[in-house]
């Protein structure tokens, strides 16, 4: 997968893309990020790359000739350009998976009050991490790319890890413990010494059901349910009201 990120603070990427498994993914060629510099497209001495608005208010804005031409010259034929926005569509694990099985990413840092409406026509999407706001796009930017990363064939290893994790299934994940076995006095629960394979499946989904109905009940509001999971959510709700 090819990605390309276009900020105007190429910097901060530099530790965050070197590091764990994006390093590796980078290094064995699965992943490939180019980060560029949008002053770089600036037409004028001073490089300048942002203006106040017209009609007056706070702030700077990123200049559409600026912009604009930094997309056009990055963006191949099947690049899919997204824009990190306060604006834009919340992230969730579903899209993450759509994005993963795309080709060419560019993503499109904004910074200041935000950039030129008129470069919109060639965004495809405009994406958002949470209803706050943060100083730029790049740390969004991050939070994509790392994302879609682990979902890639061949960056985490274990094909299955991914698929288990909080979210992949509508569901948060279920608790995970490692050795020692006693801990504070506290036990790992007996199923997961048992060995019995389909006992732990099992005990793991109810799990993942419990906690989502305990942490993130609306989660449960988006998910279709398989007669499995509708038996052990009956399960749940009796022991709970008795």
């Amino acid at each position: 997968m090819k990605i390309d990120i276009l900020t105007l603070f190429p910097e901060m990427f530099v530790s965050p893309f070197n590091e764990s498994m994006i390093k590796r993914a980078r290094e064995q060629g699965i992943i490939t990020i180019n980060i560029t510099n949008i002053r770089d497209f600036a037409q004028d001495r001073q490089q300048q790359v942002d203006d106040y608005p017209y009609g007056g208010g706070a702030g700077m804005v990123l200049k559409a000739n600026v912009l604009g031409t930094a997309i056009e010259k990055v963006k191949g034929p099947d690049s899919w350009v997204v824009y990190m926005s306060p604006q834009g569509k919340p992230l969730d694990q579903s899209r993450v998976w759509e994005l993963a099985g795309r080709k060419d990413l560019l993503i499109v840092c904004g910074h200041y009050e935000g950039i030129d409406e008129r470069v919109m026509a060639t965004v495809n999407e405009e994406i958002s991490i949470g209803d706050y706001i943060l100083t730029g796009g790049e740390l969004p930017a991050m939070v994509l790319v790392d994302a879609i990363a682990r979902l890639i064939p061949g960056v985490l290893g274990d094909e299955n890890s991914a698929m288990e994790e909080s979210f992949s299934c509508s569901l948060l994940e279920y608790p995970q413990y490692t050795r020692p076995a006693s801990y504070d006095e506290q036990e790992v629960p007996e199923v997961l010494l048992s060995g019995h394979h389909e006992n732990i499946r099992r005990w793991r989904k109810k799990q993942s059901l419990l906690r989502t109905l305990l942490k993130r009940p609306d989660l449960l509001l988006k998910k279709c349910f398989d007669e499995e999971e509708k038996s052990l959510l009956e399960e749940i709700l009796f022991h709970r009201e008795n």
